[in-house]
């Protein structure tokens, strides 16, 4: 299994076993779209993992296993709403989606961010993430970074604990996880 790849993608660090056979597996079903959302990107689409049922229950259960002791899971917008709900629900735990502006009736507070061609604000829905609240962020694919450290200083900002970032798949190359300090991320799968 040491290696192992799949169109690029391998394994996280430190997952061994039949959780890495199973996650060799979810990643052959990403797809990769050259070109898109603009040409010379590689779009990593999640789509067919989610999908797929088995596929789809062993992120889920890996991702949740990571969830520990939060008190709610975040999901960011807008795979991650899927994925974050998913992971809350095997971990025991309530969830909490961070939108992008203008589309939450009551917000708590925003968070604005640059992106690689462009800016974005994220907001927090008001009075469902209290101070002291440990919360998991989970993502669908962690890139540049700039979502993420988004959504998670929105987090502290609103006076939450964020006790990791989940992420399915980590796009090393573009070093997203510098944003992030020293946050435990969970990576399932790197390219």
């Amino acid at each position: 299994m040491s290696g192992a790849q799949v169109d690029g993608i391998r394994v996280g660090p430190g997952i061994t076993g039949d959780s890495a056979d199973d996650l060799l597996r979810v990643a052959e079903l990403v797809r990769s779209v050259p070109d898109y959302p603009q040409p010379g990107v590689l779009f990593r689409d999640i789509t067919p993992v989610l999908a797929h049922g088995e596929s789809f229950a062993t992120v889920t259960t890996e991702l949740a296993a990571n969830a520990g002791e939060a008190d709610l899971v975040i999901g960011v917008e807008a795979r991650g709403f899927l994925l974050g709900a998913a992971v809350a629900l095997v971990a025991g735990v309530g969830t909490v989606p961070v939108r992008k502006a203008g589309k939450l009736p009551a917000v708590a507070a925003s968070r604005s961010y640059d992106l690689e061609y462009g800016s974005a604000t994220l907001e927090l829905p008001a009075g469902v993430v209290e101070p002291g609240t440990r919360v998991y962020v989970v993502d669908d694919v962690l890139a540049t970074g700039g979502t993420a450290a988004a959504a998670c200083t929105l987090l502290t900002d609103a006076g939450a604990e964020v006790v990791g970032f989940g992420t399915l798949l980590e796009l090393a190359a573009l070093n997203g996880r510098a944003k992030l300090g020293d946050l435990r991320i969970d990576a399932l799968l790197n390219a």
